[in-house]
């Protein structure tokens, strides 16, 4: 897989904003990706160094239409730590 493939979209979140000033970034990845896979993607696009990645598994949750039943899709995130002093200027509009 390219980079490109790897990293689908930043997550933007409150949570995740709060992160953002302890130098940690959300996005959300390919499920197949690995951790190291990751590393080197956020490495490779933003050219900064990473000293940490924590992948987790967002199950998807059951909605209800009325009677239609159905579900939201299951997505894979990664929470990654750049080293001290670096940052990624992608996020800091957001």
């Amino acid at each position: 897989m390219e980079a490109r493939e790897i990293l689908r979209k930043p997550v933007i979140t409150e949570k995740a904003a709060i992160l953002m000033e302890e130098g940690k970034y959300t996005f959300q990845v390919h499920p197949a990706a690995t951790k190291i896979d990751i590393k080197n993607a956020v490495e490779e696009i933003f050219k900064v160094k990473v000293t940490d990645v924590v992948t987790l598994k967002v199950p998807g949750k059951v909605r209800r239409m009325g009677h239609n039943v159905g579900r939201t899709p299951e997505r894979k995130k990664a929470i990654v730590t750049l080293t001290e002093g670096q940052r990624i200027p992608f996020f800091e509009g957001a």
